[in-house]
């Protein structure tokens, strides 16, 4: 359980540390703010093709055992939207299409829902 703790831990600190330098560049590219999340996008695309990706090669490999380090870690550090597009996926795959869509919908808008709910919330106690 430690092991996985750790590798989880240091997996997120890298995946963190790459999606703020993909921020930067971006940044850096554009000349300053885009009036559109242009690089969480792109960190949630790449991150759920870099999902797709290792699901497959670790299970072709035998090397699932790296998944709390690569999928947990790094891909949940650098974005949770891949661990969102797998399990989607893995629905649809299923047959569950109804379920799937259902998760979609409800995943974005409660998480949308949640954050203007939690910026209410703190503006109310804090300004």
């Amino acid at each position: 359980m430690m092991k996985s703790l750790i590798l989880v831990a240091a997996g997120g600190a890298i995946g963190a540390s790459l999606r703020y330098l993909l921020g930067v560049g971006v940044y850096r590219l554009t000349g300053g703010p885009t009036g559109f999340p242009v690089a969480i996008m792109m960190a949630n695309v790449l991150g759920s093709i870099a999902m797709g990706f290792f699901v497959v090669w670790a299970a072709h490999r035998g090397l699932t055992h790296l998944s709390p380090f690569v999928m947990t870690g790094v891909l949940g550090g650098f974005t949770t939207f891949s661990a969102f597009s797998l399990e989607t996926v893995t629905l649809f795959e299923r047959g569950e299409v109804w379920q799937a869509g259902l998760y979609v919908m409800l995943s974005v808008g409660l998480s949308v829902f949640g954050l203007m709910a939690g910026l209410w919330v703190a503006r109310g106690v804090f300004l």
